[in-house]
């Protein structure tokens, strides 16, 4: 079914403005909502309860499985395009909004999901997947995936990867498109909204939350976030990196180096960072078609082999990667200090994004002058960066719950 576009949306605004003018006496009028973020949005399908419970059960996880237990309300599923801004101008975006089908007012979650390369890995090219845990909207949340700047409708973009300006904006006008999208489609939403992610998505939740408390956007009161297994400290991730003799994820620096040399367009070559052959073929690895393990099998987990030597011994002090460095510290989130409660996750045993680097981040945010009343950190014992996932999203949920 396909909903409202742009301009039948401007009408139906004029509309409402008109009747609630005419009824200007009436003090209990609900407020309009403008259509500004929203482009059209087409309805998937929709799930029972029961249904969304079975899938969460065939999933195999016990923590997921808890969470199943919350679910109340059968769910509508939609695909959103939505209007944002990479490098000052507006692009159209895309995302996945799930609605609980009730009349009560609920809050919204906004969830960011992990490092993905290729296109097909998005959460509105891949619903099989996403599907399941948007089923969290039938525990009463509308439920919020964007796909990130790069892939589903705006694949012809090269992704900004860890670039926390472009993160937190693409999240939230994702979840100012839903709240406009509830008042078209007559869904209740309270104004309460909560972040959750893990891994790149654990930083584009924290990149977020900073972002709406530093924009405060209309209609939305931030009750608290959860970001999980993130490096939310991008420079010291480069330096743990640097350090290491092997990594099984190669394609993450990588990334981060090619985002950076495109958002920022410094002319410096990949060469300075990269040996031979990886520089000259890292470009072409990031076109969608590809996922991370495709890339990895092209690069080497050798650092090195894969990282030019004197870059490695000179990052800090070379004039000549002072482009890169900048960016890096530019995109490093921890001084900053937040309003909202922020419940930090990460896995004790996690080589794939560092334990170490949550710990050094939740540190530098109390150095910034946080409360540890407002930021906490859980470790995940035992955990790894794949073994983490569903505890950390039960406990999330949880939270959330007790809260809304």
């Amino acid at each position: 079914m396909k909903l409202r576009n742009f301009y039948s949306g401007l009408f139906y605004i004029l509309l409402i403005s008109f009747v609630t003018f005419s009824c200007s006496d009436d003090e209990d009028a609900a407020p309009v909502v403008q259509i500004d973020r929203l482009n059209e949005a087409d309805v998937i399908f929709s799930r029972g309860a029961s249904e969304m419970k079975n899938l969460v059960v065939l999933s195999g996880s016990q923590e997921l499985a808890g969470i199943g237990d919350l679910f109340e309300y059968d769910v509508t599923f939609y695909e959103v395009t939505y209007k944002t801004t990479y490098l000052g101008d507006e692009i159209i975006a895309s995302g996945l909004v799930s609605f609980p089908e009730t009349t009560n007012a609920v809050p919204m979650i906004s969830f960011q999901n992990g490092t993905i390369a290729g296109n097909s890995q998005a959460p509105t090219q891949d619903k099989s997947t996403f599907t399941v845990l948007s089923g969290v909207a039938s525990a009463g949340y509308i439920f919020v995936i964007p796909d990130y700047i790069g892939f589903g409708e705006s694949v012809a973009i090269t992704p900004p990867y860890h670039h926390a300006g472009l993160a937190g904006r693409s999240v939230i006008d994702l979840m100012r498109a839903a709240r406009e999208l509830a008042f078209q489609e007559g869904y209740n939403f309270n104004g309460e909204a909560f972040l959750a992610g893990y891994s790149e998505g654990g930083y584009s939740t924290m990149a977020a939350h900073k972002l709406m408390e530093e924009e405060n956007p209309e209609g939305f009161e931030l009750i608290a976030s959860a970001p999980s297994s993130g490096g939310y400290d991008v420079k010291g991730f480069q330096e743990w990196f640097f350090d290491q003799d092997e990594y099984d994820n190669p394609f993450f620096m990588a990334f981060v180096a090619l985002s950076y040399k495109t958002v920022y367009g410094y002319e410096e070559p990949l060469s300075d960072l990269f040996q031979d052959p990886f520089a000259d073929i890292i470009p072409d690895l990031f076109d969608g078609s590809k996922e991370g393990s495709q890339i990895n099998a092209q690069l080497t987990t050798t650092v090195a082999e894969y990282i030019q030597p004197d870059i490695r011994l000179n990052i800090d002090t070379d004039p000549r990667y002072s482009n890169f460095v900048d960016a890096l510290n530019d995109n490093t989130i921890t001084d900053w200090v937040p309003k909202a409660r922020m419940y930090m996750f990460h896995g004790t045993i996690d080589v794939t994004v560092p334990y170490q680097n949550s710990v050094d981040s939740y540190q530098q945010l109390l150095d910034a002058g946080a409360s540890a009343d407002v930021v906490t950190f859980t470790d995940l014992p035992g955990k790894d960066h794949g073994t983490g996932f569903a505890p950390y999203l039960l406990e999330a949920i949880t939270i959330f719950e007790d809260l809304k």
